[in-house]
């Protein structure tokens, strides 16, 4: 059934009752009122009707002071009969007054959006910052309902009027939430409707199943952690220079979609997910991190800013990082490539080969003073050059935007020149190309077949 917003379809004794004498207004889940509820102003106006055709009810307090459609006050000493019944109210806020003083405040809490499985999706809430225990909503789905903010003296004693979080984070989909304070520039919460966006749908990041990351199938999760630190961690490298940090995840290794959806696990666990010192209740701690097409980003949180260690070498240009300062950074561009070496030189085993600058400052290929190209694959800026041992393929690594050898300009393409040279089985072969901004470049060394050499032992 649906929601209820016209008073005919409410009867006394079937779907509300009214108790004149303890001063109770209870409805129920019967005839026409089902889990969908009713609206408050239906709910109002079908007890102005009954007060003024119930020769019972006439005699006895009114028990509504309505403010606006959306916004009212029982008074008189009247109040909703129970929790069930103040869940079945939508549409509207409450107080329960007495003698001009509050003693219950309820807002309404609707969500605007979709959820993409409303039979299951459930969204939660927190209504203190440092609370460690979730409060899921009452119905699957998107949310319509009576949420209590306040309660005075001898009510429960409790006044949550200055906070209020709502999150939606279901496994393999995307996550939201909402600080309703903060993003609708409220002082304080009132007795009213409040509206708010919050929606998922498929994550295409996730293919992992909690299971998988439990027992580590398909990656090492395990050994992707977060820490969150009390003062900055600086980190050094980017192209920006340097940023502070206060939440790092270390990633183990780990490629940047195991990483991923780690975080992602994390950030539904009913638990302290710091690895540290300190404490952090996953649920309701900040989102960590966001795709953004195939490049994964940290976000800033009110930890503050988000970095990733120990990644995986071939994230490094898919990877950016927000600081404290909310300034986003990234590493040096690394362009990567491989040189395939054919059967020839696989086969020789004297068989070497070198990559040049083909134009340089300090030498161009050619001259004596050619400068060899370094790869940055290891901290001591190897030479690309070595023995072909047998190898089908040399992978490499270039500093792109930091390549400063014998005086090049940095962050410009290398036109490169490439040779090998072998002994009994391979003759010298050269080939010429470019290293551009750009990731699995290739480039061949065919060494023609030695049939001349010859060095009797």
């Amino acid at each position: 059934m649906a929601k209820i917003v016209d008073p005919d379809f409410l009867n006394q004794g079937t779907e509300v009752t009214i108790d004149a004498t303890n001063l109770t207004i209870a409805l129920h889940i019967a005839g026409n009122l089902s889990t969908d509820g009713v609206s408050l102003k239906a709910l109002y106006s079908f007890i102005k009707e009954e007060w003024r055709y119930d020769s019972t009810l006439i005699p006895v307090l009114f028990p509504f002071t309505p403010i606006t459609d959306e916004q009212f006050e029982l008074i008189n000493g009247w109040d909703f009969a129970d929790t069930a019944s103040e869940l079945l109210v939508r549409d509207g806020g409450w107080a329960v007054t007495q003698g001009g003083t509050t003693n219950k405040a309820f807002f309404n809490l609707t969500t605007l959006g979709s959820f993409q499985d409303s039979g299951s999706d459930t969204a939660y809430y927190i209504q203190a910052a440092d609370q460690t225990a979730v409060v899921y909503t009452n119905l699957t789905g998107p949310v319509n309902q009576a949420i209590q903010y306040y309660a005075g003296a001898g009510y429960g004693d409790y006044d949550y009027s200055t906070y209020f979080k709502i999150f939606l984070r279901e496994q393999g989909k995307t996550f939201d939430s909402y600080d309703l304070l903060s993003e609708q520039n409220l002082a304080s919460l009132t007795y009213r409707k409040y509206a708010l966006p919050l929606s998922n749908s498929s994550d295409a990041n996730i293919s992992a199943s909690d299971n998988d990351i439990e027992t580590d199938t398909g990656a090492s999760y395990s050994s992707i952690v977060v820490t969150y630190y009390a003062s900055p961690q600086t980190k050094t490298g980017f192209v920006q220079g340097s940023g502070n940090f206060h939440v790092i995840i270390d990633a183990g290794g780990q490629a940047r979609g195991y990483v991923y959806e780690k975080i992602q696990y994390l950030l539904r666990q009913d638990a302290d997910i710091d690895s540290g010192a300190g404490y952090s209740y996953g649920k309701t701690a900040d989102e960590l991190l966001q795709f953004v097409g195939s490049d994964l980003y940290t976000l800033l949180t009110s930890d503050g800013g988000v970095f990733i260690d120990n990644i995986n070498a071939d994230d490094t240009n898919n990877l950016y990082f927000v600081t404290d300062a909310g300034a986003t950074v990234y590493y040096p561009y690394v362009a990567t490539g491989s040189i395939a070496f054919n059967d020839n030189l696989q086969n020789d085993a004297d068989a070497y080969f070198w990559m040049f600058f083909t134009t340089n400052p300090s030498g161009d290929y050619g001259t004596a003073n050619a400068v060899i190209v370094e790869d940055t694959s290891d901290s001591t800026a190897n030479q690309i050059a070595g023995l072909v041992a047998g190898a089908s393929a040399y992978q490499f690594t270039f500093d792109y935007d930091g390549n400063t050898q014998g005086g090049r300009t940095q962050g410009t393409d290398a036109n490169v020149t490439i040779v090998a040279i072998g002994l009994n089985t391979a003759q010298y072969v050269s080939t010429t190309g470019t290293i551009s901004r750009s990731k699995g470049q290739s480039f061949s060394l065919v060494a023609p077949l030695e049939r001349n050499y010859s060095n009797p032992a």
